[in-house]
């Protein structure tokens, strides 16, 4: 229960930016396609949810044995450390359930000064290692990686599995889907949650090797995924353009939203998604997080002790929802004197 703190807001009214969700609602085509399959909820789906198997193959020209599909790609993401998570190595920091769900874990701290970006041409795995972990693009902060050294860091470390994380594929980035036929220690995992704004569906899939995703089918329920949500997806990846113009907008907000922060003397760092990092430092993000709430405004503290107490990830909300949180935060904090100072790529203000 200790991931409970990446998650809440289920029933929160306000501008929830907690979470990693999509502000803008599924496509019209899923929406109607799951209301299609309501009145047929009685039936079971098609056993491993293959009609979306099969169209994620088809997309992707990775066979169908490859894939594994569940209600939601947290599950998927359990069951592999469940197999594999004995001794992780993580690129910090990084999705908050890693480092709960790893039996052991070692890191490579991911640092401000560069931006948060990484060569992973330099990552060093240890011997021992049963899991390295790569998120791509990278959460919290929403940079990408260059995934071009990847084939050489497989045939490297044979014995380590490489889990590359595509939850936010769809926004940005490159993805490496493709290279699990050619390599038997990669896995790759994707959901629906995020770019295609179907979280309250809970889909999620992973490609893997063939003895893997075997595996994980025979043991898993046959049937995971509800009629409506099946259909939602089927008929969101058939709409792929949409999602790729949906998420020019959205980054176009978020790049907006930081620009506002930044004004204000808020650090902001570079992101390719719908969310970023912030440094709201001399002030303490657990004392604005708590301000903010009591304005209806869900939000939370980074709390990584090696970046300091002033760290939160942002999520854009609709245009009229950042406006509000901006607002909120003139309000709830000091309006700061400014002065400016460089990091390695970008100029910013420094709260006083």
């Amino acid at each position: 229960m200790g991931s409970l703190s990446e998650k809440g807001g289920g029933t929160f009214a306000g501008i929830k930016l907690l979470l990693c969700e999509n502000p803008l609602p599924p496509i019209e085509e899923a929406v109607a396609a799951a209301k299609a399959k309501v009145p047929h909820c009685n039936f079971y789906t098609e056993p491993y949810s293959a009609p979306l198997r099969r169209h994620i193959s088809e997309q992707l020209g990775v066979p169908e044995r490859f894939i594994h599909i569940n209600a939601g790609s947290e599950l998927i993401l359990r069951q592999l450390f469940d197999h594999f998570g004995q001794q992780v190595h993580l690129l910090t920091p990084t999705y908050v359930l890693f480092p709960e769900i790893a039996q052991h874990y070692t890191e490579t701290r991911l640092l401000p000064e560069n931006d948060f970006a990484f060569d992973l041409a330099e990552l060093a795995i240890l011997r021992g290692t049963t899991l390295a972990v790569i998120v791509n693009p990278n959460n919290p902060n929403g940079g990408i990686f260059d995934m071009a050294p990847l084939p050489e860091l497989l045939r490297r470390h044979p014995e380590t599995r490489f889990l590359i994380d595509e939850a936010f594929i769809g926004l940005a980035g490159r993805s490496v889907a493709h290279l699990v036929p050619e390599h038997p220690n990669l896995l790759v995992t994707r959901t629906l949650s995020k770019a295609h704004s179907l979280a309250g569906f809970r889909i999620g899939y992973a490609i893997l090797p063939e003895p893997i995703a075997d595996d994980l089918n025979n043991h898993n329920d046959a049937y995971p995924l509800a009629r409506p949500s099946q259909a939602a997806a089927i008929a969101t990846l058939q709409h792929e353009h949409k999602i790729l113009a949906r998420a020019a907008q959205l980054h176009a907000w978020t790049e907006e939203l930081a620009a506002d922060l930044r004004a204000l003397g808020v650090r902001t760092y570079p992101t390719r998604t719908y969310f970023f990092l912030a440094d709201f430092a001399p002030h303490n993000a657990s004392g604005i997080a708590d301000q903010l709430r009591s304005r209806d405004i869900l939000i939370k503290p980074l709390n990584d002790p090696a970046l300091g107490p002033g760290y939160m990830r942002v999520t854009t909300a609709l245009p009229e929802g950042n406006r509000h949180f901006v607002d909120a935060l003139r309000n709830c904090c000091p309006v700061p004197r400014v002065a400016p100072f460089e990091t390695h790529h970008h100029r910013y203000e420094a709260w006083f």
